[in-house]
C-alpha cells in the first residue's frame, strides 16, 4: 500500500511539472512577435539603362522604352520572409542579419495585422543580428530579454515566428543543449528541438516566464526542413550586440591582439601546468598585447579576473569587454605566473586595418580544392549556367570527392557556397580567411551556407589540419 501511494505521488509530481497548456503564455507574448517581409531590386542583363532627371520631357519616352524591354532584361523584385520581435514600446525590432541583408524595403507585420515600414539601425554579421526601427503611432507591445545563462537542458521553450511564410505560428520543445558553437567566433547557441523552419529566422525563443532567451537562427538538416536540431543565439550575446547597435549603430568589441590555440595535455605536461586549461599564445603581432609585454609561448590563465578555460572562452571574454578598458591578464611563463596590464583595442578597427590585397603579391587563386570540394568563384558564365542573378556572389562547387565528408553530407557539383562562418564569401581567399579564423578560435568545423536552386541550407564541414 505504501509503495502504491509513493508511486502515485511521484506520478503527481511529474504531471505537475508538465504545463497543461501554453495558451496563456502565447496570448501574452504573441503581440510582440512580428513577420518581416523584405524586397530587393535585382538588376537583369549587363547593359546600362538610360537615366533621365525626374520631370524631363524624355521621361515618358524612356518609361515606354523600359516597358518594351524583354522580360529577362528588366530589373525585377526579389522578396524574402523572416521573423522578429519588438523590444521597446517605441519600435525597436530584433531579427537576423541574413533576413534583411541588402534589402531595399523592409515591411513589418504585427500580430494585429498592422503593417509598418522599418529602417536598419545597425547589423552584426558575426552574430547574425540586426536591429530595426519602426515609427508607431502608439506604444507597441514588447518583450524583454531573459538571462540565457540560466536556461538548463530540459527546460521548456517556445519558438514563435513565420515558418515557410505561413504566418504567425508557435512551436514548443525543450533546451536540448547549451553553449553550442557552429563556426562563428562569438557563437553561443541554445540547441532546441522546438520546430524551426525557413521563415523562423530572427524570431524569438521564449522561456516559460515569457522572456526571450534566444534568437532562432539556424538548423542542421539534410533536407532543409526541421528534424529537431535548431539553434538560437543566446540572449546574453544578443542583448550586448543590440545595446551597442542602438547606441553606436555598430558593434565595438575588445581586441587583445594575439594568435592563440588550446592547451593540450601534452602542452600542459611539457610546460608544467597543473591542469589542461588556458590559451596558448602562438604569435603576438603589433597591438595591445605586444605593448603590454605579452610573448609567444605565454599561456593566458586569467583575463579581467575570470579564469580562461580555452581559446573559445577567451575570444568571447575579450570581445565582450569594453574597448579602451585596461584589464589584468595573468599568463604562465617560464614556470611561474606573471600579471600584465593590457589596454584593449577595438577588433573592428584592427580587422579593417588589414588590406585586402598587397601590391606585388600574387593574385588570389581562381580555383582550389579543400574539404573534399573543388571550388571556383562565380563569374558571368557560371551565373548563366546556373541561372543565377547577375548580382549573385559565392563559390561554385565544381567537383566533390565521393569519399569525402562533404559528399556524405549531400554537397554536389553546382551547389553555391555563399557564406562561411556566417560571413559572406566571394573568393577563395575569403574562404581561406574564414577557415583560418575558425582554427584560430579553436573550431574543428566550419558552418557553410549552401544554396541549391536558390534553396539555402547549413552544412558543417571538418577543417582540422
Amino acid at each position: 500500500m505504501a509503495l502504491t501511494v509513493a508511486l502515485l505521488l511521484a506520478q503527481g509530481v511529474a504531471a505537475r511539472a508538465l504545463p497543461e497548456s501554453f495558451a496563456d503564455l502565447a496570448d501574452e507574448i504573441s503581440p510582440a512577435v512580428v513577420n518581416i517581409t523584405t524586397s530587393t531590386t535585382v538588376e537583369q542583363g549587363t547593359g546600362p539603362l538610360p537615366m533621365v532627371p525626374e520631370g524631363s520631357p524624355f521621361e515618358d519616352f524612356f518609361e515606354r522604352f523600359r516597358d518594351q524591354m524583354p522580360e529577362e532584361d528588366r530589373p525585377r523584385r526579389s522578396s524574402a520572409l523572416g521573423s522578429g520581435f519588438v523590444i521597446s514600446e517605441d519600435g525597436y525590432v530584433v531579427t537576423n542579419n541574413h533576413v534583411i541583408d541588402k534589402a531595399d524595403e523592409i515591411d513589418i507585420e504585427f500580430f494585429s495585422g498592422e503593417k509598418l515600414s522599418a529602417t536598419v539601425v545597425g547589423t552584426d554579421p558575426k552574430t547574425d543580428i540586426a536591429l530595426l526601427k519602426v515609427e508607431p503611432q502608439k506604444p507597441l507591445p514588447f518583450v524583454k530579454f531573459g538571462d540565457s545563462d540560466t536556461a538548463r537542458v530540459g527546460d521548456w521553450v517556445l519558438a514563435m515566428g513565420n515558418p515557410l511564410g505561413q504566418g504567425f505560428s508557435l512551436s514548443a520543445g525543450i533546451v536540448s543543449a547549451r553553449n553550442r558553437a557552429l563556426s562563428g567566433t562569438y557563437d553561443d547557441y541554445i540547441q532546441t528541438d522546438a520546430a524551426i523552419n525557413r521563415g523562423n529566422s530572427g524570431g524569438p525563443l521564449f522561456n516559460m516566464a515569457g522572456d526571450v532567451v534566444g534568437v532562432n537562427t539556424a538548423i542542421l538538416s539534410p533536407t532543409g526542413g526541421s528534424i529537431g536540431i535548431g539553434f538560437s543565439m543566446a540572449s546574453n550575446v544578443v542583448k550586448r550586440v543590440v545595446d551597442q547597435l542602438k547606441e553606436y549603430g555598430e558593434t565595438r568589441r575588445g581586441w587583445l591582439g594575439v594568435r592563440i590555440q588550446d592547451v593540450t595535455e601534452d602542452v600542459a605536461e611539457a610546460m608544467g601546468l597543473e591542469k589542461v586549461a588556458g590559451a596558448l599564445v602562438t604569435d603576438v603581432p603589433e597591438g595591445p598585447a605586444a605593448e603590454a609585454g605579452m610573448q609567444a609561448g605565454d599561456v593566458i590563465l586569467s583575463f579581467d579576473g575570470r579564469d580562461v578555460e580555452d581559446t573559445r572562452g577567451l575570444v568571447r571574454q575579450v570581445g565582450n569587454t569594453a574597448v579602451g578598458k585596461t584589464v589584468r591578464v595573468v599568463v604562465f611563463r617560464d614556470g611561474k605566473t606573471k600579471t600584465l596590464k593590457v589596454t584593449l583595442g577595438r577588433r573592428e578597427v584592427a580587422e579593417g586595418s588589414i588590406p585586402v590585397a598587397q601590391p606585388g603579391k600574387p593574385e588570389a587563386p581562381q580555383e582550389k580544392s579543400m574539404m573534399g570540394l573543388t571550388l571556383k568563384p562565380l563569374d558571368d558564365e557560371l551565373r548563366a549556367q546556373l541561372e543565377l542573378d547577375a548580382t549573385a556572389t559565392g563559390l561554385v562547387v565544381t567537383e566533390v570527392d565521393e569519399m569525402s565528408e562533404a559528399y556524405e553530407k549531400g554537397l554536389r557539383a553546382g551547389d553555391v557556397i555563399t557564406e562561411a562562418g556566417q560571413q559572406k564569401v566571394a573568393s577563395i581567399s575569403d574562404l581561406d580567411a574564414r577557415i583560418a579564423e575558425a582554427r584560430e578560435a579553436g573550431r574543428k568545423s566550419l558552418l557553410l551556407l549552401v544554396r541549391r536552386a536558390g534553396e539555402p541550407r547549413f552544412v558543417a564541414l571538418n577543417i582540422a589540419e
